[in-house]
């Protein structure tokens, strides 16, 4: 009502005067308010721990069962390899009393624990691998004082875990005999050297060449090491000492490798101890190693392999000119991520090669999981995870404590101080998104074609 007034439902008329600031009457029922949402809005300031892992899709961390932050932190670095996880998954692995020992008894448990990890986001209890693993392996048992378990060596944890599963799971793919003798770490975590071994004392004897297998490339410290690149390459020369037939007598012999072989999932470990007679324990190397994000194996491999990478690495040089061009042509770069329809799936070319399963075509990885080490001796300190999660997020996975870090944050891992230190790092496949054709030539053609 204005001015004592009823105002019409459509239309003004009959009102004069109206101006700025004038007062009116709102008169009638008002209509029902909307009601409260059935789920009350949850601020992450107020959640839990585990309600924050469960809402930003994060792994649950593992309980310390007493210095198991060794194995914590190699399981954690181990799981983010679907394919693996995907094998344990499939494995007919079962606990019975002759095979909770051994290599049968490791996969049921790890197959157990990621089981367990997938559904829950709260921190898990790995009671049953602990057993497994101290009755496989009674050194990882042993007590100091007061009856708490010793710490353990993480690297030395990881290999024993990758041995069993190594001798318990088989090899994916076709009944070649080739396929059927690699095991699935074989596969996907094993490469192979080409070796020669040249005795540098005698010009008479022939040189040596074999094949040796690994699951991990080492990286070797020393003075003039800064980089790990320097320190792999150092790692494919050296001198040792043996008898030589020809001399009757100990040798000095230069060993000579090249990577026949890359494997999928790269496994490097720093040498950062070493044993200290004086003291008797395994002292900790502290130098700053620097590591990169994403890594280029291309120039550990030997001539055969290198050529044999070139197609698969043309692939990335392509795609990346023609997003170049595509920029400088003042068009949107667009990638499947980036478009609105969301129901098409990014599609990329296989990072293996057709008759090798596990292997890698092109020499590119990205860096997935840092294993790190914070103290002075491999017998003490601390062992901690730190798992990729989305684009540059990483989660560190302190045994059940998780936190969220950054790419730079993973980066000052390198060391040189009492901080956590990289000890031993696993690289992915990088992956070469599929360029799709069609639509670029479809963006070229003329727009008088279009008309006509």
């Amino acid at each position: 009502m204005v001015k004592g007034k009823a105002i019409g439902d459509d239309s003004w008329s009959g009102i004069k005067n109206l101006k700025n600031n004038i007062t009116m009457m709102m008169m009638g029922s008002a209509s029902e308010l909307p009601p409260e949402p059935a789920e009350k809005t949850q601020f992450i300031e107020d959640m839990t721990e585990s309600q924050v892992n469960q809402a930003s899709d994060y792994p649950p961390g593992l309980h310390n069962l007493g210095n198991t932050c060794y194995m914590a932190a190699t399981l954690q670095c181990l799981k983010t390899v679907p394919e693996l996880k995907d094998k344990l998954e499939q494995s007919s692995g079962q606990f019975t009393r002759q095979s909770m020992v051994g290599s049968e008894g490791i996969c049921a448990a790890m197959k157990q624990l990621y089981k367990e990890m997938d559904t829950t986001s709260e921190p898990v209890t790995p009671l049953v691998m602990l057993k497994v693993l101290h009755m496989t392996f009674p050194r990882f048992a042993e007590r100091g004082e007061g009856g708490v378990f010793q710490q353990q060596d993480a690297n030395e944890c990881w290999t024993e875990i990758m041995r069993m599963m190594s001798e318990y799971l088989p090899g994916e793919g076709s009944t070649s005999t080739e396929t059927v003798r690699k095991s699935f770490i074989e596969q996907y975590f094993g490469g192979e050297n080409t070796t020669t071994l040249k005795c540098s004392e005698s010009e008479e004897e022939p040189e040596a060449k074999s094949i040796e297998k690994w699951t991990q490339l080492r990286c070797h410290i020393n003075t003039d090491v800064r980089y790990m690149q320097l320190g792999l390459t150092m790692g494919l020369k050296e001198n040792i000492e043996k008898t030589s037939p020809t001399l009757g007598r100990n040798a000095v012999y230069v060993k000579t490798s090249n990577v026949n072989r890359l494997p999928s999932y790269l496994t490097i470990n720093f040498i950062r101890f070493f044993y200290k007679e004086k003291e008797n324990i395994n002292a900790k190397v502290l130098k700053d190693i620097k590591f990169p994000m994403e890594y280029d194996a291309f120039e550990l491999c030997s001539p055969e392999l290198k050529e044999k990478l070139t197609p698969a690495r043309d692939l990335f040089e392509n795609l990346r000119q023609k997003k170049i061009e595509k920029e400088l042509s003042g068009k949107d770069i667009k990638n499947k991520h980036d478009e609105k329809d969301e129901k098409k799936e990014v599609k990329y070319e296989p990072t293996s090669f057709p008759d090798d399963i596990g292997s890698s075509n092109s020499g590119y990885y990205e860096l997935q999981a840092v294993l790190t080490h914070q103290g002075r001796s491999s017998s003490s300190g601390h062992y901690v995870a730190w798992v990729k999660h989305k684009e540059d997020n990483w989660i560190k996975c302190d045994d059940e404590k998780l936190s969220i870090v950054k790419d730079e944050d993973v980066l000052r891992l390198s060391g040189g101080g009492d901080w956590h230190v990289a000890y031993t790092l696993l690289y992915g496949p990088k992956r070469c998104e599929v360029w799709e054709e069609a639509e670029e030539k479809k963006e070229e053609v003329p727009e008088m074609e279009k008309m006509e």
